[in-house]
């Protein structure tokens, strides 16, 4: 581990002396190049700089409490000591957890496709809480929310969201909330006051940025135009701009209808089809390294049933890491960073100990 330190600690360095070239920012591709990996580089650099500090503390510490032969001056010394030790201890975990392989999808934005599963009416009202819940999460994190297309029902509800959330990171922390949830409470459209489970799946893709190699033959896709439906803003249901777009090979299907522009919208689809087609390559090889995808906590399964959200008891419990909270009204208004929080945590654990049986 520390010779790889060292090797970053050396990269670190030319890459700063690279930056401080003229010659470096007529050249706007290798200047962000290198802004990026700068910034990627920089907390393991600092974390393993205090690293060696407090190492040479040690030492000097240790030193110093053989010649010294003051009482006061000898327990000062030795506190300092226990504080560099502990301070080394988790300076040791941090770098560990640092140096895991970092996902290559983590900076970038997402596309959300949430759908109405087993429940009728109370599950697309439960699907349209929980867009809720994310748009609210989204702006708490400064992220921005397109939608994209969505399928109402009367009452409030719906059936299917489409949206994107653009910001730093988005999916290092959405990627977590791939999964069926499940809802058990009392529907307003049950007048007996029993409780029902209904169920929806959400799944996080990454945006797939131009330079992914995603290639969309024309004889692969069929295009319509259509009249926008649903609740009415300028423009719905008065002119064709809604546009469907239907990829042969894989069978996806894909609509947009938010914008008014048939290209803005046009525009849409092919990027939410770009990252449906994405996903898939990925799930294809994730499914082809079992082994990862058991110790991997956010990126598994779609069918995989990963939380509860109870009304009656006021409690959500997240399945895949044991976690239950008892502030649903809370989380129902996108405070899930502590949900998310854990799972990152468990995510990292599993990778450590993946690692160190490796060792």
């Amino acid at each position: 581990m520390f010779d790889k330190l060292e090797d970053l600690l050396i990269r670190f360095e030319e890459i700063m002396g690279e930056l401080g070239e003229p010659t470096v920012t007529n050249n706007q591709q290798r200047f962000r190049m290198l802004m990026k990996e700068q910034s990627d580089l920089t907390p393991i650099v600092e974390a393993y700089k205090e690293y060696k500090k407090c190492r040479q503390d040690i030492e000097d510490s240790l030193s110093m409490l053989e010649e010294e032969s003051d009482e006061d001056m000898r327990e000062m010394l030795k506190d300092e000591l226990n504080a560099s030790k502990k301070r080394v201890e988790e300076l040791e975990k941090e770098l560990k957890i640092l140096l895991l392989p970092k996902d290559p999808n983590d900076d970038k934005n997402v596309i959300v496709e949430i759908r109405a599963g087993a429940g009728g009416d109370e599950a697309a009202l439960f699907a349209a809480e929980v867009y809720r819940l994310y748009v609210h999460y989204a702006e708490s994190q400064r992220w921005k929310v397109e939608t994209m297309n969505v399928d109402e029902i009367g009452i409030g509800g719906m059936k299917e969201v489409n949206f994107i959330i653009s910001g730093q990171g988005a999916y290092s922390k959405l990627k977590y909330e791939s999964g069926v949830h499940r809802v058990q409470r009392v529907p307003e459209t049950e007048s007996g006051g029993r409780i029902h489970t209904s169920t929806i799946s959400v799944a996080v893709m990454p945006e797939a940025d131009e330079d992914i190699d995603i290639v969309i033959e024309d004889k692969d896709i069929r295009v319509d135009v259509m009249r926008a439906s649903g609740n009415g803003g300028q423009c719905v249901n008065t002119t064709d701009s809604a546009v469907r777009l239907t990829h042969y090979p894989t069978g996806i299907v894909v609509y947009s209808q938010t914008e008014k522009s048939q290209l803005q919208n046009k525009a849409k689809a092919f990027a939410l089809l770009r990252s449906k087609l994405y996903d898939m390559e990925q799930q294809q090889r994730h499914d082809a390294e079992a082994e990862l995808r058991r110790s991997q906590i956010g990126t598994g399964d779609r069918s995989e049933k990963i939380r509860t959200y109870n009304f009656p008891q006021g409690r959500v419990t997240d399945h895949r890491i044991n976690l239950t909270l008892y502030k649903l009204d809370k989380i129902m208004n996108g405070d899930i960073q502590e949900i998310i929080d854990a799972c990152i945590a468990a995510d990292q654990a599993a990778k450590l100990a993946k690692m160190g049986e490796n060792e």
